[in-house]
């Protein structure tokens, strides 16, 4: 069976086998920036540069800490974001879009050119 192919059961019991033309790639890319609160926290790295954590908690409305560093934690263990932790008292830690996470800008600007265009 392919990568992308489904198998249901038809009406007689026997299995049918569909061939998915959703890529499990694309699949998994739209899963992991359509997560909750990711697109918003990736456009405000994408125009915000090196980041706090606190900046970004401020840029993103409704965004509890504990879900923001969950998706921080996510979006640093798929590299697309590096977390930055600098020398001395107090520690400061802030966060930037790696070469991949900067590679979603063209994608994220075509989502909100067609916000802007489709949603009211």
């Amino acid at each position: 069976m392919n990568p992308g192919s489904t198998t249901t059961q038809a009406p007689d019991g026997a299995a049918e086998t569909h061939d998915c033309p959703c890529c499990p790639r694309y699949h998994e890319a739209v899963e992991l920036v359509g997560k909750r609160w990711t697109g918003a926290i990736l456009y405000v790295l994408l125009h915000g540069g090196r980041m706090r954590f606190t900046e970004i908690a401020h840029s993103v409305p409704d965004l509890s800490d504990r879900l923001l560093s969950e998706r921080m934690k996510e979006l640093e263990a798929r590299g697309i974001v590096l977390r930055h932790v600098s020398d001395g008292t107090p520690t400061k830690v802030s966060y930037e879009l790696t070469a991949k996470g900067r590679e979603l800008a063209p994608a994220m600007a075509e989502i909100k050119q067609w916000a802007d265009r489709w949603l009211d």
